[in-house]
C-alpha cells in the first residue's frame, strides 16, 4: 500500500485534526487542573487533570495510528502496535481510579475541606461544552473510516464530559453551599467513570 486511498485521505485529515485538537485541549486542560487543584487541595480537580494527561498520551497513540496509515504502514502492523498501546491507557486510567478513590475515601474520613475554586468551575464548564461536540465528531470519522481505534478514543472523550459534568456539580456545591464533601463525593465518581474509562480502552467493539 503506497498511501491512503484517495477516498478515506479527506478523512484521515479530518481525523488528525480532531486528535490534534483533542491532545492540545488535553494537555492545557491536565495544567490548569492540577495548578488549580493544588491550589485549593481538591482531589476532584487532581483527578481530572490526571486523567487529561493519560487523555492526551491516548490522543498521540491516535495520532500515530492515522499517520501511520497516511504514510502507507500496513494495517496489521498499525493494529498490532496500537492495540498494545491502548492498552497501556487503560491500565493508567485504572492505576488513576485507584489513587483518586483512594485519596476521596481519605478525604471524606479526615474531614479535608477544599477551598473554592472558581479557576476550575470555570475549566469544568469549558469542558462540558467543548467535549459532546468532539466526541461527537470522532464517532462520524470513526465510522467513516471502520476504526475501532477512533472509535474508542470517541468513548473516551464522551466519557471526558461525563466527568466535566460531575466535577462541576462537585466544584460548584462546595463553592455555593459549602459542601466541602461534595469535592471528594465528586472525585470518588469520578473514580468510577475513570475506570470505566479504562475499560473502553482496552476492549476493542465493532464500531460500525
Amino acid at each position: 500500500m503506497i498511501g491512503a486511498s484517495l477516498s478515506r485521505a479527506p478523512v484521515l485529515r479530518s481525523a488528525l485534526r480532531l486528535e490534534y485538537l483533542t491532545v492540545g485541549w488535553n494537555v492545557v486542560e491536565a495544567v490548569v487542573a492540577l495548578v488549580a487543584g493544588a491550589v485549593a487541595g481538591s482531589t476532584a480537580l487532581v483527578g481530572f487533570g490526571g486523567d487529561s494527561i493519560v487523555e492526551s498520551l491516548s490522543g498521540a497513540t491516535l495520532i500515530w495510528r492515522l499517520q501511520a496509515e497516511r504514510g502507507g504502514a500496513g494495517p496489521g502492523r498499525v493494529e498490532a502496535v496500537e492495540r498494545r498501546a491502548r492498552r497501556g491507557v487503560a491500565v493508567s486510567l485504572w492505576v488513576l481510579a485507584a489513587y483518586v478513590a483512594a485519596e476521596s475515601l481519605a478525604g471524606l474520613v479526615g474531614g479535608e475541606k477544599p477551598d473554592s475554586s472558581p479557576l476550575g468551575i470555570g475549566l469544568a464548564a469549558a469542558s462540558l461544552c467543548a467535549m459532546w461536540p468532539l466526541a461527537r465528531a470522532k464517532r462520524a470519522r470513526a465510522r467513516e473510516l471502520h476504526s475501532h481505534a477512533l472509535e474508542a478514543d470517541a468513548a473516551q472523550t464522551a466519557i471526558c464530559w461525563r466527568l466535566s459534568a460531575v466535577l462541576l456539580v462537585g466544584l460548584g456545591l462546595n463553592a455555593a453551599l459549602g459542601w466541602w464533601w461534595a469535592d471528594a463525593a465528586a472525585a470518588l465518581a469520578l473514580s468510577v467513570l475513570i475506570a470505566a474509562e479504562g475499560r473502553e480502552a482496552w476492549l476493542e467493539r465493532d464500531c460500525c
